[in-house]
């Protein structure tokens, strides 16, 4: 109900469309209108809930076989892999087998939300499970299996289907357009990333702030992203994908570490986000091609043209503002169009060669082989500057 125009009537009614009619139009389904933002509503919605389970007689079963959803994880440093989850079936005890996706493991210890030591978690309670072998995925189901065997069975299989999946061979169709896509985008700059991180939601919290960051002719890819601390493997995908290796609040092992060194990866742990975006930005800034600014050195108006053996036309000037110097870029102006560019070859006082030529005073300018000069014209004298993205 935070959102402006909220209008909670418009919403039951749309209900009904899908066969869900609430208590306020006539229905049984009951509803609750609460705020994420204040938290109102949500005893409302707690009573509610207990009502209807009252009334329908909804009740966990504690002797089911035991399930339930991980709802936080992360890499704590004096705990390991830990996982907050939610018992939806069964009871949770100390010692059982859990297996989550790949990940398998044992319950070492279970935490309630105070952090008092708990021996078991019936259905609806929530716990902070240790004992992973690994940090889970938050949102994926756990399970209990028979054993720690078992577990390990389970989540190789996983991993098993997961590669399967991951390995796809593309069709001659899909190589032909991955060709194109590269050949087309060839000048941008890409700025590769692995990234580690002690949980979850900093991940996401870091992906979505990374997908903001964009410049002109740069891009930003995260070739890795996971929670846990910073392995050898991260460090060998990073060289093969050209991958720089992004760490919050988790360090690198001593392998990877070693591995690192070796093989010229480059390493960065923070422990502050906008520290971490701040540099990720600097980087990419870094890999762009520089921008080119065209600087205008000097002008000369065109008084006489002289025609010189060996030289070709020679403009005698008048240098009207800056420096002409021999050798610099220069474009010939006629009544403000541009008719030729190349270079001053020739820059000659009275009949003295000389490197350069300062505002204020006259002097003959040669264009090489180019000889449409005529009265009047401007000569003006630039270089391209190249700087530095920001």
């Amino acid at each position: 109900m935070d959102m402006p125009g909220a209008d909670p009537y418009s919403v039951r009614a749309k209900l009904t469309e899908h066969e869900i009619v609430v208590e306020e139009l006539g229905g049984e389904v009951p509803s609750v209108e609460i705020s994420a933002l204040k938290g109102e509503g949500l005893d409302n919605l707690l009573e509610v809930i207990a009502l209807v389970a009252e009334l329908e007689e909804l009740k966990g079963l504690p002797r089911a076989k035991t399930s339930g959803v991980i709802i936080e994880a992360r890499l704590d440093q004096g705990l390991g892999p830990v996982a907050t989850v939610i018992v939806q079936s069964g009871t949770l005890k100390q010692g059982d087998a859990l297996v989550t996706g790949i990940v398998s493991g044992r319950v070492r210890a279970m935490q309630d939300h105070t952090g008092e030591r708990m021996k078991s978690a019936g259905p609806s309670t929530p716990a902070l499970v240790l004992g992973w072998g690994d940090v889970p995925t938050a949102g994926d189901a756990f399970e209990v299996p028979k054993n720690e065997r078992e577990a390990r069975k389970i989540a190789d299989r996983a991993l098993e289907e997961q590669r399967a999946q991951n390995l796809v061979v593309p069709t001659a169709r899909e190589r032909l357009t991955q060709l194109l896509e590269t050949l087309r985008t060839g000048d941008e700059a890409e700025l590769r990333l692995v990234i580690k991180a002690d949980a979850h939601g900093s991940l996401e919290a870091i992906r979505d702030s990374i997908a903001k960051i964009g410049r002109e002719g740069g891009k930003i890819t995260i070739t890795h992203g996971a929670v846990g601390g910073i392995t050898e493997n991260d460090i060998s995908l990073a060289e093969v994908t050209e991958s720089v290796v992004i760490g919050f609040n988790v360090r690198p092992d001593p392998k990877a570490r070693r591995a690192g060194e070796e093989k010229g990866i480059e390493i960065r742990t923070y422990t502050i986000i906008y520290e971490l975006l701040d540099e990720v930005e600097q980087l990419l800034v870094g890999q762009l091609a520089p921008d080119e600014v065209e600087v205008v050195l000097g002008s000369a108006e065109v008084r006489e043209v002289f025609k010189v053996p060996r030289f070709g036309n020679i403009a005698g000037s008048y240098i009207t503002e800056g420096v002409v110097t021999r050798g610099a870029r220069a474009r010939l102006l006629r009544e403000g169009v541009v008719i030729h560019t190349g270079s001053v070859e020739t820059l000659r006082r009275f009949k003295d060669d000389v490197r350069e030529v300062a505002s204020g005073y006259e002097c003959g300018i040669g264009l090489g082989s180019y000889n449409d000069i005529k009265e009047g014209d401007v000569i003006e004298l630039f270089e391209i500057q190249e700087v530095a993205r920001t």
